[in-house]
């Protein structure tokens, strides 16, 4: 396997008195995706924010080894269910999606144009699109624009959280696409979080499933999807 961009050992979360991640470790290495799946409650999201940084476990341990260096501004990125979290409604897509580079690497906004023009080019918006407005754009343009703005940074880990719930079918395979072709092309590791098994199934290469806070079963894709070994895990796979 490739080296881990990511590792969660034994890691916890309580609020107050409610244990909301319980003993979880998982490693996700570079070019690999995890898939993180499990009903509404169940610990993904908070998972997911102790995978970005955001949020510290109470405990356990996270790492993210890069050959033994902390993580620097711009590594870790997220896309998020609903891009317009992410777009300021008043900048231009050229702006958003230069925001995290010029945060990373200082300078003004418009310093980072070409590079923004070159990210729009990658997830398939012309440079046309980087001088409209969130509100221009349709969803799945604007999941686009939320990708180049996770992406511009190099990053080498990305946290899709429900990344294309919120998307038509169509868009959805669209956007799917465009994350496995961005990442055989830059090599990120990704942790996917969903409660779409098909989406899971398309661009996981390995899957945790996560049942009251504890993941219950992790396995390599195939094997998960021709013959899950949990119960739960069964009960998820009926809903295909």
């Amino acid at each position: 396997m490739s080296e881990p961009v990511l590792e969660l050992d034994s890691v916890s979360v309580v609020f107050k008195k409610l244990t909301a991640v319980k003993d979880v470790s998982f490693r996700i290495a570079a070019g690999e995706t995890l898939g993180l799946v499990g009903e509404s409650g169940s610990g993904k999201t908070t998972t997911g924010s102790v995978a970005l940084g955001l949020r510290r476990p109470t405990s356990g341990t996270v790492r993210f080894p890069y050959g033994g260096r902390r993580t620097r501004a711009g590594e870790v990125q997220a896309v998020l269910q609903n891009p317009h979290w992410s777009l300021n409604p008043r900048l231009t897509v050229a702006d958003s999606v230069a925001e995290p580079l010029a945060a990373a690497q200082g300078g003004r906004l418009r310093t980072h144009h070409p590079a923004v023009l070159r990210i729009l080019d990658q997830v398939g918006l012309p440079a046309s699109f980087a001088e409209r407005l969130p509100h221009e754009l349709s969803g799945g343009q604007r999941q686009r624009v939320a990708i180049a703005r996770a992406l511009i940074t190099h990053p080498k880990f990305i946290v899709l959280d429900e990344a294309v719930s919120a998307l038509d079918v169509s868009v959805q395979a669209q956007i799917l696409n465009l994350v496995h072709d961005l990442q055989t092309e830059h090599g990120f590791g990704a942790l996917f979080i969903s409660h779409d098994l098909a989406a899971v199934r398309y661009l996981a290469h390995r899957v945790a499933v996560m049942r009251a806070g504890e993941i219950v079963e992790l396995a390599d894709a195939h094997r998960f999807y021709a013959t899950p070994q949990h119960p739960y895990s069964r009960q998820l796979l009926e809903t295909l």
